[in-house]
């Protein structure tokens, strides 16, 4: 604390908001830990400060889904999908979770929507790949066997 911070008794404002906690970069140092649940909690923290922040909606949709928690997490995906419909990532992480619910018709129309707009990156061809084959198994189930996820 500086000299004027003592001899006033405060911080500045700017101060004060270096010093508020960051929920974002808190919650992903959970992720990375394995604390799910803790991490969901920042993220919800997060999303009172910033809550149309579409990185925070995504992030926590994947840390919903990998402690079981779907129904929450489909509705994390599609409030990222309201404030930005073109989010491919969202789609993607949509798709499967309705694929696991058993709604393979809204899951194909997702998977759609991801592969109109595929992510650039390294690893994209991986993922395309992954969502191509997986709208082909819904569109047309060889000889009786489950869609894709299931």
């Amino acid at each position: 604390m500086s000299f004027w911070d003592r001899l006033f008794g405060g911080r500045s404002e700017s101060a004060q908001q270096r010093q508020r906690l960051d929920y974002l970069n808190e919650a992903l140092v959970l992720e990375r830990q394995g604390d799910f649940d803790a991490a969901v909690t920042s993220y919800r923290l997060a999303l009172r400060e910033r809550p149309n922040d579409l990185k925070i909606l995504q992030n926590m949709a994947i840390a919903l889904t990998k402690i079981g928690r779907v129904e929450e997490a489909i509705r994390a995906y599609r409030k990222a999908l309201e404030l930005d419909p073109g989010l491919s990532g969202a789609h993607y992480g949509l798709a499967f979770l309705l694929i696991k619910r058993g709604d393979t018709t809204a899951a194909a129309k997702h998977l759609s929507a991801f592969l109109a707009h595929p992510p650039d990156g390294p690893d994209a061809a991986r993922w395309v790949a992954h969502a191509q084959g997986t709208l082909d198994q819904l569109r047309a189930p060889l000889d009786g066997a489950p869609p894709a996820g299931e």
